[in-house]
Formats: structure tokens, C-alpha cells, sequence
């Protein structure tokens, strides 16, 4: 019941489907004023599908200068004797993370090579191993940029911040989480590499990371930053932009220093860069008003239309029906395979 209640009176938790009904029926409406129920995918030529959905990290990473990566690579399904050696080449942590990836599944934090052995034998797909990047501020930066305009413009900031806990000297990590509803609709802390917070007890103040992997899914507070965009903050990421083919529209996840080193290009790390199918996720701001949120989706979506057109005259055309279906039935195998483990 005490779930129930906090699902119903905070609309960022409520079920994609319910969430996204108004969305559908606007992008329907655009379907049919592009006459294509796949416009999206002209909007990020280089992008497979335009980034909606069911493109591999490894090809975007391909786009983007090596940089403003962290260290990565590509691991075929079971292929533990590469995934053993870029351990011991780069040192743990590290992330695992499917190459294609859904909201989050199968991403992990891997310690050592016992849990790297234990990540490989059971991933049912290819993945990508990368090293963990070590910088205090995460974020995921919206851009768009026509393309018919020289210059684009950020439009969304979310600052992820982590499910986490103050220690009393008294609680278990476990019972500080207790106090905490977003920690209730946390489904994994009931995991085995949860176990712990049965039992520690952090000191007066102590600060203790529960988890480290920044989705909403996991207990991650999203806040909006949207008052750090600024003109140096346009400007740097029109640079950015500017270095990846033909990229229009979407988010770069990524983790830095400051925003002031930002700003100047200096010490970032993209971690992932979402096309077509990302979200101007700011709106998960808690408090953030429904009618507010509904608005900025439909205004991206719009975005998103109008540059896929332009594109279209441009020469970059529209999948067919045919090709875009096949697309999506691909994708849903794929997501029933990862959810089968």
C-alpha cells in the first residue's frame, strides 16, 4: 500500500505506458503530417534508427572523438579470456553494460575478475566493458541543432543524484533506506550484492553510496540544472556537436569536474550519447509539474519532427514501413532475451 500510495502521488514513477499516452497520440499526430511512421530515423543520419531505439553504443562511440571517452571495449557474448584481459589492463571497477541497451538492464559495476567471469558467463548478449570514470558531477546534456542553422543550443540538464544515505551510528544502512520512499521502489536492494546494507551501520555523517548506477530505476534522484545553460555552455557544445557526423538531436551522458571545465571542454568523459529515443530528462525533477513536463516532451517531439523534415529534404529519407517494423520486432526479441536472464 505505502508503495502504491507514493507511485500515485508522484507521476515520475508511474508506468511508461500510462506516462507516455498523451505523448503517443501527439507523435501520431506527426507520423501523420511526415506521412511516415519512422520520420525519426532522418533525424540522426549516422545514427542506426536515428538513435529511437535499438542502435549499439559501440557504432556511436565510433562517431566521437576517442577523447571525451572513457576506455572501452567490446565484448562478445562469452568471451571471457578478452573480457579477463581489458581487466587486467585497465584495473577494476569497471561498468558492464549491454551493447544495446533498455533503461538500465544488465548494467553492473564490476569489482574484480570473479564478478567480471560471473558478468560474462551470464550476459545473454554482446556488452561493453568501461572503465569507471571518477568525477563528481553526472549529468545528461540535451542538444539540438537544425539542420538547415549553423548554430544549435542545449535545451536540457539533468543532474543524477545517486541513492545514497547519512549514517546515524545507530541505523543499518538498510533501515536508514527505510526512511527514504524513493529507496521503496528500488527493486534490487533486495539483491545478493545488497546484502550488506543488513548489516553496516555507517558512523555520525558518514556518507554511504548504495548504488552506483545513475537510473532512475535505481533509486537515482534526477534534478534539473537547467539554469547552468548558458552562452558558454551553447558554445561548448556546438563544438562538441560540431565533431560528430551529422548528429542533430539527443543527449550526451556524461560525467565532469565542473560545469566551468565543461564549459571549456576540459575534463568530461561521454559515457553514452542517445539519439532519437532520448528524454529531456530534467522533467523527473521531483515537485516538477505534470502539465510542465507534458509540455517540454511535446515541444522536444516537435524539435525532433521538424529536423528529421528538413533532413528528409536534404536528401536523408525515411525508413520504409517494412524496414522500420522489422526494426522494432528485432528490438522486442531483443529485450525479451535480456529480461530472460
Amino acid at each position: 500500500m505505502k508503495k502504491l500510495l507514493i507511485r500515485l502521488t508522484n507521476w515520475e514513477y508511474w508506468p511508461f505506458s500510462i506516462l507516455y499516452f498523451p505523448v503517443f497520440i501527439y507523435y501520431g499526430w506527426l507520423a501523420l503530417k511526415n506521412r511516415s511512421l519512422f520520420f525519426f530515423t532522418a533525424a540522426n543520419p549516422s545514427i542506426e534508427f536515428g538513435g529511437m531505439l535499438g542502435e549499439r553504443k559501440s557504432d556511436i562511440f565510433k562517431l566521437i572523438p576517442e577523447i571525451y571517452l572513457p576506455k572501452t571495449i567490446l565484448i562478445g557474448k562469452g568471451d571471457l579470456e578478452r573480457a579477463a584481459l581489458f581487466g587486467e589492463q585497465i584495473g577494476f571497477p569497471l561498468i558492464a553494460k549491454p551493447d544495446i541497451g533498455e533503461r538500465g538492464t544488465w548494467v553492473k559495476k564490476i569489482n574484480d575478475q570473479a564478478e567480471l567471469r560471473s558478468y560474462t558467463e551470464t550476459c545473454p548478449v554482446d556488452f561493453l566493458l568501461q572503465e569507471l570514470v571518477e568525477m563528481p558531477i553526472e549529468l545528461g546534456v540535451f542538444f539540438i541543432r537544425y539542420p538547415n542553422e549553423n548554430q544549435g543550443r542545449v535545451t536540457s540538464i539533468v543532474r543524477k543524484d545517486f541513492l545514497k544515505v547519512t549514517g546515524d551510528g545507530r541505523s543499518t544502512v538498510r533501515q536508514l533506506l527505510e526512511k527514504n520512499p524513493r529507496a521503496a521502489l528500488t527493486g534490487n536492494l533486495n539483491s545478493e550484492k545488497h546484502k550488506w546494507i543488513e548489516t553496516y551501520v555507517p558512523k555520525q555523517s558518514e556518507d554511504v553510496l548504495v548504488e552506483p548506477i545513475g537510473n532512475h530505476c535505481r533509486g537515482t534522484k534526477f534534478l534539473s540544472d537547467n539554469h547552468e545553460i548558458d552562452e558558454g555552455l551553447n558554445e561548448a557544445f556546438n563544438k562538441l556537436a560540431d565533431q560528430i557526423p551529422v548528429f542533430y538531436f539527443g543527449r550526451f551522458d556524461l560525467k565532469c569536474e565542473s560545469y566551468e571545465e565543461l564549459r571549456q571542454l576540459r575534463n568530461f568523459k561521454i559515457l553514452e550519447l542517445n539519439g532519437a529515443g532520448a528524454e529531456p530528462a530534467h522533467i523527473y525533477q521531483p515537485g516538477y509539474s505534470l502539465i510542465k513536463a507534458y509540455r517540454d516532451l511535446f515541444w522536444h517531439l516537435g524539435v525532433l519532427s521538424d529536423i528529421s523534415a528538413q533532413n528528409r529534404k536534404n536528401g536523408h529519407s525515411y525508413w520504409s514501413f517494412k524496414r522500420g517494423f522489422r526494426k522494432w520486432k528485432s528490438h522486442q526479441r531483443y529485450n525479451r532475451l535480456l529480461a530472460s536472464k
